[in-house]
């Protein structure tokens, strides 16, 4: 196994004895004695938060085992092993910009409940990731 979806098992295995401790805590841990109903918010939140975490390493997992290793997975690895090109990004992409404003546009949307807010937001968004994936791909415009 390699060093991400470690990460991201032990990460579910806190939450999985997190929530343990939590439904007991909440549910049998009382100063007055009376007996409450379950508090489902935490209980469902800290239950779909660790099957995430439990996503997230099995895909790690299965993807890494269909590449090279990488330089954090060696046991001998130095930081220059890691050293190298990355990846490209894009130095004056205006579309990351654009996708916060359109996020915060659907969010203020969500908050007051103006539809009209939620439906320019998500159509933002759209044009948005959208023009975020096509950046390079489109041919370039001759002047």
């Amino acid at each position: 196994m390699r060093a991400g979806s470690n990460v991201f098992y032990g990460i579910a295995t806190y939450l999985i004895v997190a929530e343990i401790v939590y439904i007991f805590g909440v549910n049998y841990v009382r100063d007055d004695g009376y007996l409450y109903v379950a508090e489902w918010v935490g209980i469902v939140s800290m239950a779909l938060a660790a099957i995430m975490a439990l996503m997230l390493a099995a895909y790690l997992q299965l993807t890494d085992s269909k590449t090279d290793l990488a330089p954090e997975d060696w046991e001998e690895a130095e930081t220059e092993d890691g050293a190298g090109i990355l990846g490209f990004f894009s130095p004056n992409s205006i579309w990351p910009l654009a996708m916060t404003g359109a996020i915060a546009v659907l969010g203020l949307g969500i908050i007051y409940l103006y539809y009209w807010m939620i439906a320019t937001g998500a159509v933002l968004l759209v044009i948005a990731v959208g023009g975020l994936c096509l950046q390079y791909g489109l041919p370039k415009e001759k002047h």
